[in-house]
């Protein structure tokens, strides 16, 4: 199409992801500007983003420290490999990452995204037992509801069908249940006591299967785009210590939990549970620039032995991985939440949010309220035969009506503000979804 026919903002040639496309087009939701905690849209209309972007603006958008940050990389040094070649900007920041990973995840391999970051996990894990000497170990464990990217990989030990149904045949994985009971665990304020019992599912599956034949389980610490599904305080440490057991891998993925979300620099200090290795991405920018990376123990690291100097361990990277304005986003954003304590401060918000969402308790078609650091799900009844409208039109309308920008995960409205938010926008976000839900039956 010549540049005299392209219409200007013509919305047909974009094929949005994870969108219904049909509806999108006939009341579009468009975001032309933002700062702080809002959005503005393409009328001029001031909106209050109630999910970090997309669970990645914790520091609150277009902060000038990260732009100034980004410009100045782009004058100076705007690409640079990182196959055989380096920038200062990377070394720096894998150094940042490390000191507040949990002790022993002391090597970082950058990638692009989430699902890249999962990816390379997986990667590493089949390539470090075959290293070691046990290539038998190629299966994974995954968890119900969990999300871990869109690639293969991800997709294979990801929990949620409607992401893999068109694209299979995928890796061979098996699934622990999620970590949630319906009948009991329905507005639980926060993590519930115990959780053993979920984790030790991993055991009847090793029993049936063979832990010989496991490389690695992945969960994530929080479960974010199934639906805020929050995990028991003792499940992570029994699945750390059935892993010890059987020499098998322990991954968390981290995506969306890292850098403040649980008011800690990653879940695993909140659990108190290290890992082998920890799928980061999202904050670490602040959103600004995709990047994603992949934290792992110095001990696996070690056995990719380099023979010669000369010799290449791992046939593994990515175009981008370490771009330099990615980099420099990154050390400007950790500084940001050094510098302005966001960790603590989420932490101190964080009880204040939770009686805040679960005052929608007796809304009309709330069934479920689950939260955890600044994160929360409101789960709403499906309509009659038709799983995933009610959500929709709720959506819609917080957007459309109440100037309020929501995450939508199927039937539920999930919240999650940036660390930077107040208590007056967390009271600003639930009076909305409240006036919404009295409106849509």
């Amino acid at each position: 199409m010549s540049s005299t026919t392209l219409k200007p903002n013509d919305l047909d040639a974009f094929w949005q992801p994870f969108t219904p496309n049909k509806g999108f087009k006939k009341r579009p939701r468009i975001l032309a500007r933002a700062e702080g905690m809002n959005y503005w849209d393409d009328q001029g209309r001031k909106m209050l983003d109630a999910s970090s972007g997309l669970w990645c603006v914790n520091a609150g958008h277009c902060r000038k420290e990260i732009a100034s940050a980004i410009a100045e990389q782009a004058k100076t040094l705007d690409f640079s490999p990182t196959f055989q070649y380096g920038h200062p900007k990377v070394f720096q920041l894998a150094s940042r990452v490390v000191e507040l990973a949990p002790k022993g995840l002391d090597k970082v391999f950058f990638s692009n995204s989430g699902s890249e970051a999962a990816e390379t996990a997986l990667k590493v894990a089949r390539a470090y037992f075959k290293a070691i000497g046990q290539p038998n170990r190629t299966k994974f464990i995954g968890r119900e509801r969990a999300y871990h990217g869109v690639n293969f990989g991800g997709l294979s030990v990801g929990g949620l069908p409607n992401n893999s149904r068109a694209f299979g045949p995928l890796m061979d994985a098996d699934f622990l249940p999620l970590q949630y009971d319906v009948k009991q665990g329905v507005f639980t304020k926060g993590e519930a006591e115990g959780g053993e019992n979920y984790a030790d599912a991993l055991e009847a599956i090793l029993e049936k299967n063979g832990p010989e034949n496991y490389a690695a389980v992945i969960v994530e610490p929080m479960t974010g785009s199934g639906g805020v599904f929050v995990t028991p305080k003792a499940y992570l440490k029994r699945l750390r210590e059935i892993c010890d057991k059987h020499g098998i891998l322990l991954i968390f993925d981290e995506v969306i939990t890292g850098f403040g979300r649980l008011g800690y620099a990653f879940g695993a200090e909140r659990y108190a549970v290290t890992p082998d290795m920890i799928a980061f991405a999202k904050g670490i920018t602040n959103g600004a620039v995709p990047m994603g990376g992949t934290l792992v123990k110095g001990s696996i690291v070690e056995v990719f032995k380099e023979e010669h100097d000369w010799s290449i361990a791992m046939f593994h990277g990515y175009t981008y991985s370490g771009h330099p304005l990615a980099a420099a986003a990154g050390v400007a954003t950790l500084d940001l939440y050094r510098d302005e304590n966001l960790f603590e401060k989420a932490r101190k918000l964080e009880p204040v949010f939770q009686e805040a969402v679960h005052s929608l308790k007796g809304a009309p078609n709330v069934i479920d309220i689950r939260n955890v650091g600044l994160a929360a799900a409101v789960e709403l009844a499906p309509a009659a035969g038709a799983v995933g409208k009610r959500g929709y039109e709720a959506m819609q309308a917080l957007f459309h009506e109440e100037g309020v920008v929501p995450r939508l995960a199927g039937d539920t409205i999930v919240l999650a503000p940036a660390l930077i938010a107040s208590e007056s926008d967390v009271q600003h976000i639930v009076e909305a979804v409240k006036k919404v839900l009295s409106r849509i039956g």
